[in-house]
C-alpha cells in the first residue's frame, strides 16, 4: 500500500474516532456545544507523532474558540479514545486548531447571493 494512500486512510480514521468520542462525552460542559462542533479534517505527520485535527464550529468566534479550547483541554480522552481504536504502534498526539474554512465559504456564499441579488434588481430597475 502506498504511504500517501495510507495516511489518508489514518486521517481519515482518527477523524471518525475524535468525531464518535466527541458524542460519548457525558460532560455538562460539552452538552451544550458538542453538536455544533464540527471535526473538519485531519492531517497526520509523515513519523505519525502528531495528528493536526482542525475544529470548526457553527456559530459565533467566542463560541469557537471556547470550542477549540475544550477540546484542547479534552486531548487526553481523545488520544487514549483514538489509541485503544487504532492499531498504531504509538498513537499520535493530537493537537487542536480552529479551522475557519467553512465559515469563510459562507461568507463567501453570502457575498455572492448579495451580488447577484444587486445586479437581479438593477436589471429589473432598467427594464
Amino acid at each position: 500500500m502506498r504511504p500517501e494512500y495510507r495516511n489518508k486512510k489514518i486521517e481519515a480514521h482518527i477523524r471518525n474516532l475524535i468525531a464518535e468520542a466527541l458524542q460519548k462525552i457525558k460532560e455538562p460542559d460539552f452538552d451544550e456545544i458538542k453538536d455544533f462542533i464540527i471535526v473538519s479534517r485531519v492531517e497526520i505527520s509523515k513519523d505519525k507523532r502528531y495528528a493536526d485535527v482542525y475544529i470548526s464550529y457553527i456559530g459565533n468566534d467566542e463560541m469557537r474558540k471556547k470550542a477549540v479550547d475544550m477540546m484542547k483541554e479534552y486531548k487526553g480522552y481523545f488520544r487514549t479514545y483514538v489509541a485503544k481504536n487504532t492499531r498504531l504502534y504509538v498513537a499520535p498526539e493530537l493537537r487542536f486548531i480552529e479551522d475557519k474554512g467553512i465559515e469563510a465559504s459562507v461568507k463567501i456564499n453570502k457575498l455572492l447571493d448579495e451580488i447577484s441579488q444587486n445586479e437581479k434588481n438593477k436589471s429589473d430597475n432598467e427594464k
